[in-house]
């Protein structure tokens, strides 16, 4: 790193850049006077698009990628447009300052900023890596004290990560573009989430249940009232078979078990209504639990999701803010460490709050479950060296901030505190059926229940759980009476109970984090915003807190899996994280790594031998799903369908269609389309298309068509023929040679949707022809003005230049006449009408803004709005779906994105060169 100084009077000035506005605010306050603190707003620096490379390397290795193939891979970096105005105000700064202290985060994005700093910035003077985990005066102060050099491996490792990112989209999804739609995307982790989510899916579609029955009783003992319920274990000395013993074919897989049908148990429960009942055993077993290990960002992003129903992202934006604004440590860590410190911090507040019998007497050690966790982070925790109580906070933090500062703080706490303590019981007790012939049969019930005896940290934080597979296999927690071995029994009720075994449950996003994690596909960084890029890119939806594939998501990762099968592999993605942790770490180098990954080695092909050796790829077949003999789903442009492969006979023509479609419902899960409901579908389906005569003014057929958007009327344009082309005009080059015949344009065909009282059935050729003429001219105003009448999202409507003005129904549009338009012109408009109409949607106070949610209709369609910030509801969420934390997310996301500036394209630059010193 350059630590020269300049020859130039000192000023006693300290430049300190971190990357974000709000962290510089807080940091600002806590380094006093001396210290100027800046913020890059993240990356200054980054990959361009291909396209916007000078003329004269696009051609060069370094086109294809933006990054030098023949050269180890070098990128080709570029100030960012939006980031030049804020280098030329850093570079300002920096002119005044004696030192320069580089304290953006102490991971590898982080590491990545610094050096792109120093590159752009070329300071003369000398130049600190600065890092801490949290904002306090004294975490501050530490950091002062231990200074460091920029770890070239870190950030070697994340400009490794950052190519092979480029490579790995940039190659597969071409492929996506070609054989399933354009504008999907390829990547190193979102495909295999995605991949996570289809297999599930698939589950679900190939699962089959199975109905088993059992019994339950409600039972007290002879001199007591105390009644409990316990269900029917054994009978005759076989274990009754419960969810656990089928699979997901619906076969029954356990050994020696009785499984009893519904007259079984009805039979059974019928010769128990009054058997003698006696308790057989009475088991006693000491209870112990431990607290859970402190956050990590998957499981505090899993908890919040389970407890406070925040998203992945939603979690990381509110825990990003607690964290620039000193109440957190650093919020992405895949460590359950803590300091010393904060040991000390937690073990203190527990004893002041819950007694000193609620600490241990050693501290508690958490170890990390991943292999490859960064030791040096700590866990996230409140900030400081002792913990503000949430009470402490309360007047600061509003909203979902104190929410998950509480949580947090909770979780912290009682880390450290003592195990939870109690006792388990279990009661067997059994009979005789009365009244068999064979003698009776042996039923034997069992209950179990547990009590606490000694909270411990149960009395700060108590561990949420995902969603369970039910399959009538719980037995919950309960108090039972004190009975012993032979007491008598006197049975209430025994009732036969059917059950059905449950596919498996979708992801969530929690659920979905922990699979992630466990699978050790992508980092604590990631996490959140692959969800959001899956999501974002229409391959997964929320339905309710579930994840919810759709048919897209299926074609994409049946490609990726038949012609890209490692790269959609879990085993070998974790292993490129590995390598990445190599990289990191100093062991390898990022340059040879990539070069084994592209281009291969001799025992593995590289990713260019694979993208250039595909072969044919049938993209019919890539897009199909069979669901019947018969029924095919098809992955169309404008969305999933049904498809006929035998010809059908329309029920409500009694025509023969050679290949019948139905539109499949956008909101219809995957698994949700079975085959009864595919031939309902078919059944029901809407005419696709109705002619409905020729135009007599042009010669062309008029149709009817159900679209994605709904009904609407259109000519059908022929192609041009062999006499178009021979009459097409003649163009010659610059030397005067004739130009070969061009193919005339085909003419953009008239259409018109139809009016809400209209239908494809139902709808004339008259009717069509009129609702393909509009907009419909109706005169001039006394200034020369047009006023015309048409239809638009909110209704029919007048316009005259910018000046619109709503009318009554839609008949109207034909009606209406130039007197009754300037009529309506001749009143003053009436502006914010459309502000008085009921909101759509509300969902309550924003935790920044403090103002209220609600959803409106806008020109543009539903928008999410608190008075101060808007953002237009996403295409692929209907309001239905619309929830509170989306919401909230959202209008952050807008917050972050600022105001939209339209700036000039940047001139490239020469490829930059990073110095790397030589290793020992």
């Amino acid at each position: 790193m350059p630590s020269k100084a300049a020859n130039k009077p000192k000023t006693g000035k300290k430049l300190v850049i971190v990357e974000s506005p709000a962290k510089s605010k807080t940091i600002g306050k806590y380094l006093g006077e001396g210290f100027v603190v800046e913020a890059s707003i993240g990356h200054i620096r980054d990959l361009p698009q291909p396209s916007d490379l000078p003329a004269e390397l696009k051609k060069s290795p370094i086109g294809k990628f933006a990054v030098d193939l023949e050269n180890d891979f070098k990128p080709y970096y570029v100030v960012s447009p939006d980031k030049k105005k804020k280098v030329a105000e850093l570079k300002a700064q920096l002119k005044d300052a004696d030192e320069l202290y580089l304290a953006t985060d102490g991971d590898r994005e982080g590491e990545a900023i610094a050096w792109h700093l120093l590159e752009v910035l070329k300071p003369k003077v000398p130049v600190h890596r600065m890092t801490f985990a949290e904002i306090t005066k004294e975490s501050l102060q530490r950091a002062l004290g231990n200074l460091r050099e920029l770890d070239t491996d870190l950030v070697d490792a994340q400009e490794t990560r950052r190519v092979l990112d480029r490579l790995y989209g940039y190659e597969i999804s071409p492929v996506l573009w070609r054989k399933v739609s354009r504008g999907l995307s390829a990547g190193r982790v979102q495909s295999v989430v995605t991949r996570m989510v289809v297999e599930r899916e698939r589950e679900r579609m190939a699962f089959k249940s199975a109905s088993y029955w059992d019994l339950l009783g409600s039972f007290t003992p002879v001199d007591s009232t105390e009644a409990f319920t316990a269900k029917l274990a054994a009978v005759d000395g076989r274990r009754v078979a419960s969810g656990r013993d089928f699979n997901d074919a619906g076969e029954l897989v356990g050994k020696n078990v009785a499984h009893l049908d519904e007259a079984t148990a009805t039979s059974l429960a019928a010769g128990l209504q009054n058997a003698d009942f006696a308790v057989r055993s009475m088991e006693h077993k000491p209870y112990t639990r431990r607290p859970a290990a402190p956050f990590t960002t998957s499981t505090l992003q899993q908890e919040a999701g389970r407890k406070l129903r925040f998203s992945s992202k939603s979690t990381m934006q509110v825990a990003q803010r607690l964290y620039e604004n000193g109440y957190i440590t650093y919020m992405r860590t895949d460590s359950s460490a803590l300091s010393d410190e904060a040991v000390n911090a937690a073990r203190r507040q527990a004893s002041e709050l819950y007694g000193a019998e609620y600490i241990p007497a050693a501290k508690r050690v958490y170890a990390n479950k991943s292999s490859n966790a960064q030791e040096a982070h700590e866990a996230i925790r409140p900030a400081g060296d002792s913990f503000r109580t949430p009470a402490q906070v309360a007047s600061a933090l509003k909203g979902d901030e104190f929410k998950l500062y509480e949580l947090i703080w909770k979780r912290t706490v009682a880390s450290q505190m003592s195990d939870a303590k109690g006792s388990t019981a279990t009661i067997r007790l059994g009979a005789q059926t009365v009244g068999g012939a064979d003698g009776g049969t042996d039923a034997e019930f069992s209950a179990s229940g547990t009590v606490i005896t000694f909270r411990g940290f149960l009395a700060a934080y108590e561990e949420g759980k995902d969603e369970a597979r039910d399959n009538g296999d719980s037995d919950g927690d309960r108090r039972l009476p004190n009975v012993k071995e032979k007491d008598a029994l006197r049975a209430a009720d025994v009732t036969a109970n059917g059950h059905e075994t449950s596919p498996p449950p979708r992801f969530t996003e929690a659920s979905l984090t922990k699979e992630m994690e466990e699978r050790e596909i992508g980092r604590p960084s990631t996490y959140a915003s692959t969800l959001s890029t899956i999501m974002d890119r229409g391959y997964v939806r929320k339905q309710g807190s579930a994840l919810v594939p759709s048919w897209v998501a299926f074609s994409v990762i049946r490609l990726l899996e038949q012609h890209f099968t490692d790269y959609v592999d879990y085993k070998f993605t974790a292993g490129m994280e590995t390598g990445l942790d190599r990289i990191a770490k100093g062991e390898e180098v990022g340059a040879n790594w990539l070069k084994k990954f592209y281009f291969g080695s001799d025992h593995d092909a590289g990713l260019l031998s694979i993208v250039n050796n595909l072969g044919e790829i049938d993209a019919r077949e890539i897009n199909s799903v069979p669901i019947t003999d018969t029924l095919v789903l098809r992955v169309g442009k404008f969305g999933p369908y049904l498809e006929s492969t035998v010809p059908t006979l329309d029920p409500k023509t009694g025509e023969i269609i050679e290949s019948a479609r139905a539109n499949v419902p956008e909101d219809l899960a995957p698994d949700e389309l079975t085959p009864a409901k595919a031939r309902e579908l078919m059944e029901t389906a809407a005419p696709e298309e109705r002619v409905l005569g020729v135009d007599p003014a042009t010669g062309h057929s008029v149709v009817a068509k159900n679209g994605r958007y709904g009904a609407y009327v259109t000519e059908v344009i022929p192609e041009p023929t062999a006499e178009d082309l021979a009459n097409a005009p003649v163009e010659y080059y610059k030397n005067g040679k004739p130009k070969p015949p061009k193919k005339p344009v085909k003419a953009k065909p008239r259409t018109g949707s139809l009016f809400k009282s209209m239908t494809v059935e139902t709808v004339s050729l008259d009717e069509a022809l009129a609702l393909m003429s509009l907009p419909r001219v109706l005169g001039a105003d006394a200034e020369g003005n047009e006023i015309t009448v048409q239809n638009g999202r909110f209704g029919p409507y007048l316009k005259k230049g910018t000046d619109s003005r709503s009318i009554g129904s839609e008949e109207e549009i034909f009606t209406i006449t130039l007197e009754d338009a300037l009529a309506i012109y001749s009143q003053p408009k009436q502006r914010g009408a459309r502000a008085a109409v009921a909101p759509l949607a509300e969902f309550g106070e924003d935790p920044v803004s403090g103002k209220n949610i609600v959803v409106k209709e806008g020109r543009f369609g539903p928008y999410i709005t608190d008075g101060v910030t808007n953002i237009t509801v996403p295409r692929d969420t209907s309001l239905e779906e619309l929830t509170r934390e989306k919401a909230v997310e959202l209008l952050a996301d807008k917050r972050e994105r600022g105001p939209v500036k339209r700036t000039a394209k940047a001139p490239a630059k020469a490829p930059a060169k990073r110095k790397v010193p030589a290793k020992k």
